[in-house]
């Protein structure tokens, strides 16, 4: 601009700034004059001698846009901080500026950092120390502004528009080379590598979004600086990514991407450009993690008229085949089609992500689905990595990093647990990108919270296993690292044990990473232990089974303790929620049949059982000797019969060889396969031996098998005459775990043909493997979303349990050994108080008490267990075949039925009786 050309809007903010300076104000209405073909200031640094500083010193370079000889007389350099206030003034008389010409201004004093400036025309006196990021230099003749530049993105004073970006060490702003000035300096500058002395960039060639992007993987542009116009779709201020996406107006409809991520880190939040804003961009291409981005110059201008608005893409996932289909719609506003299912929430707490599949099913493990010798698991591979797509956040925030512990998490909430395996819902576009080797749907802003705005998840969740009928039921668990003995009481029991942990966000452990040497795996402490075992406790106790078999418990012998302390532990925990003598369980072993406890393992099988519905018949036995589980936990038998039944059945639990360590499998089955493989061939063998043994012809192998349904160590036991049990209330869906986002089945029931006719249906209660571990224990108070539910069974454990119903028919006379022949007379008689026989029961009055007598021919001993609809089951144990129970007050008038069930003995049959109550109000 000429002299005295300022218009209004350029001079805002300056005639405050002039008068507290003492300088002559410049008057606001000083008429605008037309684009200057004199001096100009064509480059600004201000970070010189600063900690990675390109040169030692800031300086100011002006340049002589005019076809004479300039002069420099009465002319002087003010510099104002971003708020405006002068910080110095330079006068330049005495010089003058040759056509083209440039002439450099050395600011302040020189520091100890980067190189020395080419010699300047002209160093300040006294020196005058400029902002390395956002600042104003104005250029003046007297009282009269000449030119001047708002640089850095927060400067008050400015033409039009600061240039929008802050500077740093290493970036000036400079003037386009040959370029007119235009009253704005968001368009006449942009940043670059400071070029004391030397020409300043050209201004940018433009080119369309989709030549930028070119037809293939990478842009045929990288390298060069680039302008070109287009629509925001999506904008991310916060969050790590700093920038915006770009698009070409309308419907996409060339061969390659309309869409780019403009990288704009330079830009404060509030200067990002909003979506739907048409704006013009311009800067260098690079390639970025495999996608195509821009990195900003100055600030986006605004395009007048603004472009047409953007169609988002509607095309099913699957149907965008190969990675050029892909790449040819990179960065494009989307609106996905088709179903969407969860398949993977396991890194959601700590990077935003949901793994998605698209379809009606999450993607599976190949080996539990086809054979891994043949070809089927690679095209369930194929058919996975077609399905397969990230739901990101808009953020690349670390939520486990301790600085960001604070930020609330993106899509968890209490009440959205993302699970996988639900249907997802989008209700907004998203963009399609490749960020970290993976094409992502990319919200079009930072999801805060459940995110409700861009996807919703459905509850899948169920407050118990389904129906599967039958007259008892046989359940299988692993109670991930169910440890009693915590990790801060082992280590401080004795010297030369050390323990790490996995901690919360104040830096509390929670959960044990490793305990050295041989030490517990489970929680940190009582406070977690009370966390993880609520849960546990909460699921066992809703699965409506009569037996459970146990993975992953303490094997309380290391410890120095009886064998079965933990699972005592356990039991009592189990009673107490559900009411004394509802569980017990099932003796180890003597100590004889058992191996050393030095080749035991740390952690155990087990089992539990409901002594009214089923009694464990004789000693449980351990297969010991074999070879196969020298590195694996020996399988556990026992026998059962159900309470007046007729038959035993046998049962045995395992937990083979993980799937961490062991022989390679070139197979894609883990690692161990041929360990497992023994394994199997060993336990078929000792599962016959047992059942010949105690003469029961059914037979039922349960546990944790760490093999998947189709794989080797599976198809040893089918082949052997047994059979997987499989879900009978959701085929296809019976999953038990979930590894890198792929669902399968490590846990298993089999039974041979005599086991396989009792069975009355089959369910896998889907609580653990499809949570987030976000809800876990050990994840409790990770960060400031406060995701932990006390006493549920959601997350108790990273395997799903799995029922399973038995008909076992009911003795029209008494097996041997089992009862007198004779069931028992039981009586009940109810009276509202210790002395008040006979009162009527009145809602919030008195307490029934329920006299209790058995009867028999043989001495009556065992419990009897009294159950009400609306109160805790109570179970007392009888003295002289007689027991009083005391219930608690009702709180609705109405009839009211009790029940009360005996236990049986091994003398007298189980019996019960059912005695009705009228409370009034």
């Amino acid at each position: 601009m000429t002299r005295s050309s300022l218009t209004a809007r350029a001079l805002r903010g300056l005639v405050l700034s002039l008068a507290v300076a003492g300088l002559p104000a410049i008057a606001a209405s000083a008429p605008a004059q037309a684009a200057s073909s004199g001096l100009v200031v064509a480059e600004v640094y201000g970070a010189g001698g600063n900690s990675g500083a390109s040169y030692a010193a800031d300086f100011v370079e002006l340049r002589n846009l005019g076809a004479t000889t300039a002069s420099l007389d009465g002319l002087s350099l003010v510099y104002r901080s971003a708020g405006g206030s002068v910080g110095g003034t330079v006068a330049l008389d005495g010089g003058t500026v040759a056509p083209g010409g440039r002439y450099l201004v050395q600011m302040s004093a020189a520091g100890s950092n980067g190189a020395a400036l080419p010699t300047p025309a002209k160093v300040a006196a006294p020196a005058v120390s400029m902002s390395s990021t956002s600042g104003t230099v104005e250029l003046r003749s007297g009282t009269v502004a000449v030119d001047l530049v708002g640089y850095g993105s927060t400067a008050t004073v400015f033409e039009a528009r600061n240039t929008g970006v802050d500077l740093s060490a290493t970036l000036s702003a400079q003037r386009y080379e040959g370029d007119p000035d235009t009253d704005d300096n968001a368009a006449d500058f942009t940043e670059a590598q400071p070029t004391p002395g030397a020409a300043g960039p050209a201004r940018p060639t433009p080119y369309t979004i989709a030549q930028i992007q070119g037809d293939g993987a990478t842009s045929p542009l990288v390298g060069r600086t680039v302008s070109t116009q287009g629509v925001v779709t999506a904008r991310y201020p916060t969050g790590g990514y700093a920038g915006f996406y770009l698009q070409t107006g309308g419907a996409p409809d060339t061969p390659g991407s309309d869409a780019v991520f403009v990288y704009a880190p330079g830009l404060q939040p509030a200067d990002v450009p909003f979506r739907g804003a048409s704006v013009e961009v311009a800067g260098r291409v690079s390639e970025f993690n495999g996608s195509t981005q821009i990195t900003l110059s100055g600030a986006a201008a605004p395009v007048s008229p603004g472009l047409p608005a953007v169609t988002p893409l509607s095309v099913p996932w699957t149907e965008l085949d190969t990675e050029a289909e892909k790449e040819a719609h990179e960065g494009e506003l989307v609106a996905p089609q088709g179903p969407f299912t969860v398949t993977d929430s396991y890194a959601t707490d700590q990077y935003g992500e949901i793994g998605l599949a698209a379809g009606t099913t999450p993607l599976l493990q190949p080996t539990d689905v086809a054979d891994a010798q043949g070809s089927g698991d690679e095209a369930v591979a194929a058919d996975n990595a077609r399905r397969r797509i990230t739901l990101d956040d808009g953020a690349s925030i670390d939520f486990r990093n301790a600085a960001n512990v604070d930020t609330p998490l993106s899509w968890l909430t209490p009440t959205t647990p993302v699970r996988a395996g639900a249907p997802v819902t989008f209700t907004g576009p998203v963009v399609l990108e490749y960020r970290n080797d993976l094409w992502k749907f990319q919200p079009v802003r930072r999801i805060t919270g459940a995110g409700s705005a861009t996807a919703t998840f459905a509850d899948t969740r169920t407050a118990a296993p389904a129906a599967v009928g039958g007259d008892i039921r046989l359940a299988t668990f692993n109670v991930l690292n169910f440890f009693p003995t915590t990790g801060v009481e082992w280590q401080a029991a004795a010297s030369g044990r050390s323990c790490s942990y996995y901690r919360d966000r104040d830096g509390a452990p929670t959960t044990v990473d490793e305990c050295a040497p041989d030490g517990p795996r489970g929680a940190a402490d009582q406070a977690n232990l009370t966390r993880q075992r609520g849960k546990i406790v909460s699921a066992i106790n809703r699965l409506g089974a009569s037996v459970v078999s146990l993975e992953e418990i303490e094997n309380s012998a290391h410890f120095g303790q009886d064998r079965d302390a933990g699972v005592v532990a356990l039991v009592t925990a189990l009673n107490a929620a559900a009411g004394a003598g509802t569980w017990a369980y099932v003796p180890s072993p003597p100590a004889s049949e058992l191996p050393p406890v030095a080749q035991q393992d740390v952690i155990r099988t087990a089992f539990i059982y409901r002594p009214a519905e089923v009694s464990p018949i004789g000693t449980s036995r351990v297969l010991t000797g074999s070879a196969a589980f020298a590195d694996a936990r020996e399988p556990l038998a026992q026998a059962f019969l159900r309470r007046g039944g007729t038959d035993t059945f046998s049962v045995v639990v395992n937990h083979f060889k993980s799937k961490r360590s062991g022989t390679p499998d070139p197979d894609g089955q883990g690692a161990g396969n041929v360990e497992r493989v023994a394994q199997a061939r060993a336990l078929d063998a000792f599962a016959k031996a047992f059942a010949a043994e105690r003469g029961t012809a059914a037979v039922f192998l349960t546990g944790d098998f760490n093999a998947y349904t189709q794989e080797d160590p599976v198809q040893e036991l089918t082949g052997s005459g047994w059979t997987n049990l499989e879900s009978t209330t959701a085929p296809g869906r019976d999953w038990s775990y979930f590894f890198g986002g792929l669902a399968g089945s490590l846990d298993h029931v089999f039974a041979n043909a005599a086991a396989r006719a009792m069975v009355t249906g089959v369910d896998v209660w889907d609580i653990n493997a499809e949570e987030p571990v976000a809800l876990e224990y050990s994840r409790y108070n990770g960060n400031t979303t406060q995701l932990f539910e006390p006493g549920t069974p959601y997350r108790a454990s990273d395997h799903n349990p799995e029922v399973v119903g038995l008909r076992a028919p009911a003795a029209s006379t008494p097996a041997t050994g089992t009862g007198t022949g004779t069931t028992p007379a039981l009586a009940v008689r109810s009276t509202t108080g210790v002395k008040a026989v006979g009162k009527r029961l009145r809602v919030d009055g008195r307490r029934a008490k329920l006299s209790i007598s058995v009867s028999s021919t043989a001495a009556v001993t065992g419990t009897v267990t009294v159950r009400v609809r609306g109160q805790r089951t109570r179970t007392v144990t009888l003295t002289g075949g007689t027991a009083t129970v005391r219930l608690g007050r009702f709180a609705r008038a109405g009839a009211k039925r009790v029940v009360v069930t005996y236990s049986g003995s091994s003398t007298v049959l189980p019996s019960s009786a059912t005695l009705r109550l009228r409370v009034r109000r």
